[in-house]
């Protein structure tokens, strides 16, 4: 079953062994577990609902509670510390596009407030409820989840767009087809979450971001039904996908999603490589793409991410004797660890595994086959399950991503850590930050940055205030070096306030022109990219 307040399945965990333990002790002392709130005690404090009774929408606290929230810091603390935000009046469970065209209507009408749910996995409060008076209508698409239609010839799929990932790939891989997208929070979130956050999942470097895979769909709005077809090109004027991607709920609710898949692989390895020190791996990662070999992922750590994996993996005998073997080659402290894959019919995978080696070999590249990266195939969607374990122990972790072109790359990592560093200081908190680049391209990469720091004592307003300073002073780093707020994770709530920096006046504009046309209301997602559903609420 999954959890009310944590990451994933209840029978899933991530153990930490004592030289893990060691380190967090040694990095940051001791941890500050508390004591958490009772599920029962929040939905007794659940305010009557404001809506009306209706056959399709359930009003009862056990059915509210659940999508109040998503996965941010901030809706972590409120779940565990029990801090009660404001809450849906109602959920609605529509099975069709029809269902959603007549909830939106009836929404509409009476001006309520909807709020797009379905997997509930925003870290960046996608699904806050705005502050007022207005009755609010949670739209849970978690019923329409099936693969619709299988176009073999055109090698297109469309799915309701409550499917969560792995049902995207069981309904597709029985018929030989993957859409190849895999998003760390894979287990939960919905081919329609990725569209209208723009997501990217960890093999894109072949399959493509979610833009690239996104080839048309249906999306119910409040004023009308938008349809868009699926056309392999057209010079037809704007691209009305674009509207749709990244609209994060704003302009209506995404019912169906036709999206580009591609047959099963015929070969599909991870590997594991270690260079000498970040500029190295740097100049090495960036060569490798730009050289556009057919490779599905690279995942590089800085030194220190490096050092945090090998101290988490366990294992200490083999570690050490890993360690003494990469000092020998040439990779000791500082050291980056490169993860690669690589996702072809036999023949190709064999070529571009030789030609990555012979490329990286050059910039210092120590091989040590595939045994880590296998590793990390199998553990690739357990990675938040920490999150849980570090609570337990009175740690606190978040994540803040972006993307740049190259030249800023290291500049803005190293900012960005240092940021958290001094963000923290005023608390007399230290924090372990650490960061790797997730996805590459030839024009620049992804950065994605881990910061783990001991829970405050005291409740939900300490707590609250230090993400608050961690968020707001990377944020600045972010911008001062002309990256964008959100490379992976969308806008939501959480990032409003810098979006206008990017985008600029006349882009804000467009986008609250956008809403207007669509949503002339105001009853879609308050507060989400725009800022405009009442002030930030603690």
């Amino acid at each position: 079953m999954r959890r009310w307040n944590g990451w994933g399945d209840d029978a899933t965990a991530m153990n930490l062994g004592e030289g893990a333990r060691a380190m967090l002790a040694e990095r940051l002392g001791p941890g500050h577990p508390g004591q958490d709130a009772r599920r029962e005690d929040l939905l007794a404090r659940i305010p009557p609902s404001r809506l009306p009774e209706h056959p399709l929408i359930d009003r009862s606290p056990e059915a509210r509670l659940p999508v109040a929230w998503g996965e941010s810091y901030a809706d972590w603390i409120r779940k565990r510390l029990g801090h009660l935000p404001p809450v849906p009046d109602g959920v609605a469970f529509p099975e069709s596009g029809e269902q959603v065209r007549t909830l939106l209507d009836l929404a509409h009408a009476q001006r309520w407030v909807v709020i797009p749910f379905a997997g509930g996995t925003s870290v960046s409060g996608h699904l806050d409820c705005p502050a007022g008076d207005r009755p609010i209508l949670s739209l849970h698409l978690g019923r329409m989840n099936r693969l619709l239609h299988l176009d073999k010839t055109s090698q297109l799929a469309t799915f309701g767009a409550g499917t969560p990932g792995p049902l995207v790939e069981s309904q597709l891989r029985a018929q030989g087809y993957t859409l190849g997208h895999f998003p760390q929070s894979f287990e939960y979130s919905t081919v329609g979450g990725w569209v209208v956050t723009r997501s990217s999942g960890q093999q894109s470097l072949r399959y493509g971001r979610i833009e690239q895979l996104f080839a048309g769909g249906r999306m119910e709005t409040p004023v009308g039904t938008l349809a868009l077809p699926t056309l392999p090109a057209a010079s037809a004027g704007p691209d009305l996908r674009e509207i749709v991607l990244g609209s994060e709920g704003r302009l209506g609710v995404l019912t169906e999603a036709a999206v580009r898949v591609s047959p099963l692989p015929g070969h599909e390895s991870f590997h594991a490589l270690f260079l000498p020190d970040w500029d190295a791996a740097e100049a090495a990662v960036r060569a490798l793409v730009q050289q556009r070999l057919p490779l599905s992922m690279l995942r590089l750590s800085n030194g220190t991410e490096t050092e945090t994996n090998l101290r988490l993996a366990g294992h200490e005998r083999q570690i050490a004797l890993l360690e003494r073997y990469l000092g020998w080659r040439g990779c000791g402290q500082g050291k980056c660890l490169l993860t690669l894959g690589v996702t072809a019919d036999p023949a190709t995978a064999r070529h571009a595994l030789r030609a990555a080696r012979k490329l990286l070999a050059r910039h210092g590249a120590v091989y040590i086959g595939p045994a880590l990266g296998s590793k990390w195939a199998a553990n690739r969607f357990r990675g938040p399950y920490l999150r849980n374990t570090l609570w337990d122990l009175g740690y606190s972790v978040d994540t803040i991503e972006t993307a740049v072109d190259w030249p800023q790359v290291k500049p803005l990592m190293l900012a960005m850590e240092q940021a958290a560093r001094d963000a923290f200081v005023p608390f007399g908190t230290p924090v372990h930050a650490f960061t790797h680049l997730s996805h590459v391209y030839p024009q620049g990469s992804s950065i994605y940055a881990q910061y783990v720091w001991p829970t405050a004592p005291g409740g939900f307003a300490p707590n609250f205030e230090r993400w608050r300073a961690l968020k707001t002073a990377v944020a600045a780093q972010i911008a001062a070096h002309g990256g964008t707020v959100s490379h992976q994770h969308g806008v939501g709530r959480d990032h409003a306030t810098h979006l206008a920096q990017e985008k600029g006046p006349l882009g804000m504009a467009t986008l609250a022109g956008l809403c207007r046309q669509f949503d002339p209301h105001g009853i879609m997602n308050p507060g989400k990219l725009l800022q405009d559903g009442g002030p930030w609420r603690d």
